[in-house]
């Protein structure tokens, strides 16, 4: 009797162990929602419509709405072709992260000649803002005990959980005046103004995504003194230098502004909009520092903090930037191109609202050439832009962001008479 007792209970450990087996790990992680812009681009290509337009992903075009690989790019890549595939350092390619604070500040930045900035090479934008807010989590000294981040409303999708996933909580001010598709600054300045002491506040440096509206040089100057007087500290998020306005100078007037002004502040830029390298992840986090010795060690912090996310950045991109900024030849090629990219986002604007009144339209469409960059926040409601999609196979995200990077001059007219139809 004892021995089928212990026969039974054999039995039952065996089962329940299969049972654990077969049952799976994961069983309890639910399919989270898709991406918004990527569910975008699905919907898009899933339409057998020839009128159709993708309006949603922020990657540029050109006029023939293909994929646009700049001369510079091309002529870089060239040179590298004997180029070793070794790794890069932790903090990245020094060529690249001497250029690329040169481009930010300046390259006669007195903060640069003094050895108050470390820059780091990050992968792309994203993994610059992942780094420098996991940094602030670590090291900043946040008056609020939830370590509050304050973004311009609305900001860009990604900054959210980024700022969420390095322990940050993301809060923010007034910026866009949905009654104007303009700037709200009065709003913007009483929100940054009630800020807690010591906060930290996020500014796009130029062609704020996804509104396309920015701040002028003397509105620039009014924030640099407002957040000084509260003991604020900027974060700018720079992804666009040069590709807004087509001047490089022009694009950075609020960042350097603020050096000027003697702040201390850190600062993300990308490379995949100004020079077209959105696969290869080319980015950099960059802190203006009060002294070399502060610099230094808060370099040192990057790399403990970036070695165990990455251990070190892709080396390729990096060299076509460093190739592209540090060549007189391809860098004035460059200059060009992207001057010509910016002036053709400004022409699909002016475009657009031509056809616009062409169309009938008796709106002020005048926040269409008002707003700058890659994206413009056309005003549609969720409503409008539904119809959009289904009468006139026109793609955008739900809040009336259109990415001016894909439209073309064939394809602008069929874009005001969607917009036209929906709106009157």
């Amino acid at each position: 009797m004892a021995h089928l007792a212990l026969s039974v209970a054999r039995s039952l450990r065996v089962a329940a162990v299969g049972s654990l087996r077969y049952s799976s790990v994961w069983a309890h992680v639910k399919e989270g929602p898709p991406d918004p812009i990527l569910g975008v681009t699905e919907a898009f290509k899933r339409d057998t419509s020839p009128l159709k337009m993708n309006l949603g992903v922020g990657a540029y075009r050109d006029d023939n709405n293909k994929p646009y690989v700049l001369g510079c790019v091309k002529k870089a890549e060239q040179a590298l072709l004997a180029a070793d595939k070794e790794y890069l350092p932790i903090s990245g390619d020094a060529a690249f992260t001497k250029l690329s604070a040169e481009l930010a500040f300046g390259e006669q930045s007195p903060a640069l000649k003094n050895g108050q900035v470390t820059t780091v090479q990050t992968i792309s934008g994203t993994g610059a803002l992942r780094v420098a807010t996991a940094f602030l989590s670590r090291f900043f000294t946040f008056p609020t005990p939830s370590k509050d981040i304050y973004f311009p409303n609305p900001t860009w999708g990604n900054h959210l959980p980024i700022s969420k996933d390095s322990g940050l909580t993301p809060l923010k001010y007034r910026y866009f005046d949905a009654a104007t598709c303009g700037l709200d600054f009065a709003g913007a300045k009483t929100d940054i103004a009630a800020l807690p002491k010591g906060s930290v506040v996020v500014f796009h440096a130029c062609a704020h995504n996804p509104t396309g509206v920015d701040p002028s040089a003397s509105q620039w100057a009014e924030l640099s003194a407002l957040v000084k007087d509260r003991q604020l500290f900027p974060f700018f998020d720079m992804a666009y230098q040069g590709f807004a306005s087509g001047d490089i100078n022009a694009d950075a007037v609020g960042l350097r502004k603020f050096v000027a002004d003697g702040h201390k502040l850190l600062v993300t830029q990308s490379y995949a909009k100004n020079m077209g390298l959105y696969g290869e992840r080319v980015g950099a986090l960059s802190l203006v520092c009060e002294s070399p010795a502060e610099a230094k060690a808060v370099e040192s912090q990057l790399k403990i903090l970036i070695r165990p996310m990455y251990s070190n950045p892709p080396v390729h991109g990096a060299r076509i930037v460093a190739k592209i900024l540090g060549t007189p030849e391809l860098r004035d090629e460059w200059l060009r191109e992207v001057k010509a990219m910016a002036d053709r986002i400004k022409l699909m604007r002016t475009m657009l609202v031509d056809c616009l009144k062409k169309e009938g339209s008796t709106r002020n469409w005048s926040h269409i050439t008002n707003q700058i960059g890659m994206f413009c926040f056309t005003g549609l409601t969720e409503p409008q832009v539904e119809k959009l999609t289904k009468d006139f196979h026109v793609y955008l995200t739900k809040d009336g962001r259109v990415s001016v990077a894909g439209i073309t001059s064939k394809n602008v007219s069929h874009l005001a008479k969607g917009i036209h139809a929906v709106t009157k």
